[in-house]
């Protein structure tokens, strides 16, 4: 299946019977006295900020009061595990990068979810691109990846590089670029990309792999660098960055979504009915200005085209994970 901003902004067919009902039961349904986003990253990154925006929207009609709660650690997994148990009447809903339920069940053997059990697809929310940026600790007369990795491999005590979460696709962005060009580069987990970008500010890593929205909100410092992205395409919010194929780095190309997810076991009215909700959300002019300045394309999709994308990033990651030999035991 080939997922495009323009495939997942039509609805056809069931999707658009799919949405004809839950605007209808959005219509009738009286909103919930307190609506909350679980998202699994620290505040001030671009997760948290798509959770603050959607829930701007969601108020009144779905939610009389609709709440963003940070329930970070163990890379997001602490957030999904927490939803997984709440109650799957559409007043709790999961927010989450893809990787954490397409890549984490190849790298941790007792994942306390299956996320094609324990979660119900809702909706697509963005897509995003990763940036890979330097900072204070690395020469200035470093511009590009290359030169990165080859400066890494002649100063091996620095040759690191940050990521929102061990077994995120930021993680394995950076591993595959150390891996395929056979330099040893240390990785430093955190908490969210926004961590990280400050000990990159500092001087206390090297380098950080992220989503570009998380990257470029530091340029102004003067401090940072963006050698690379991750897309298929040069990204709209770097226009001068190139991507990793531009510099000659085969099979690194990545993109990732958000998405939001409810418990198992909701009703087909309480999906149709919190689908609509987030598609009419997602859709409002302030709600994908605000995403763009954090690097993040608004768009949304049916719970079924939710549920094919993650099987098929899931298949795809399987033999990613194997070449770099990365467990959660490691």
């Amino acid at each position: 299946m080939t997922i495009t901003r323009r495939h997942l902004l039509q609805t056809t067919g069931a999707s658009a019977l799919l949405a004809s009902l839950g605007q209808q039961a959005f219509a009738q349904a009286q909103p919930l006295e307190t609506a909350r986003l679980i998202t699994g990253f620290a505040a001030g990154g671009t997760s948290d900020t798509l959770c603050r925006r959607v829930a701007s929207r969601l108020q009144p009609d779905y939610g009389k009061a609709v709440v963003v709660e940070n329930r970070t650690g163990a890379g997001g997994q602490i957030a999904v595990t927490y939803v997984k148990g709440q109650p799957a009447d559409g007043a709790t809903i999961l927010q989450t990068p893809t990787s954490i339920l397409t890549i984490y069940p190849h790298i941790y053997k007792k994942l306390p979810y299956d996320p094609l059990v324990d979660l119900t697809p809702l909706t697509i929310a963005c897509q995003f691109d990763f940036g890979f940026a330097v900072g204070p600790a690395v020469p200035a007369s470093v511009k590009s990846v290359p030169e990165f990795l080859a400066w890494a491999k002649t100063n091996p005590a620095g040759a690191n590089y940050g990521s929102p979460a061990a077994g995120s696709t930021p993680h394995f962005i950076g591993a595959l670029l150390g891996k395929n060009a056979g330099v040893d580069l240390k990785h430093a987990a955190y908490r969210g990309t926004q961590p990280a970008m400050l000990d990159l500010l500092g001087g206390n890593v090297a380098a950080v792999s992220g989503p570009i929205g998380d990257i470029t909100q530091h340029l102004a410092s003067g401090k940072v660098r963006i050698l690379g992205v991750s897309g298929a395409k040069r990204s709209r919010f770097a226009p001068d960055v190139p991507t990793f194929e531009e510099q000659g780095i085969k099979n690194v190309t990545h993109s990732e979504w958000f998405a939001f997810l409810l418990p198992a076991k909701a009703s087909p009215e309480v999906v149709a009915r919190a689908n609509a909700a987030m598609k009419t959300a997602l859709a409002q002019k302030d709600v994908i200005d605000g995403l763009g300045t954090f690097g993040l394309e608004a768009m949304s999709s049916s719970p079924q085209e939710l549920t094919e994308l993650l099987k098929k990033d899931t298949a795809k990651w399987a033999p990613i994970v194997k070449q770099i030999g990365f467990t959660a035991e490691n």
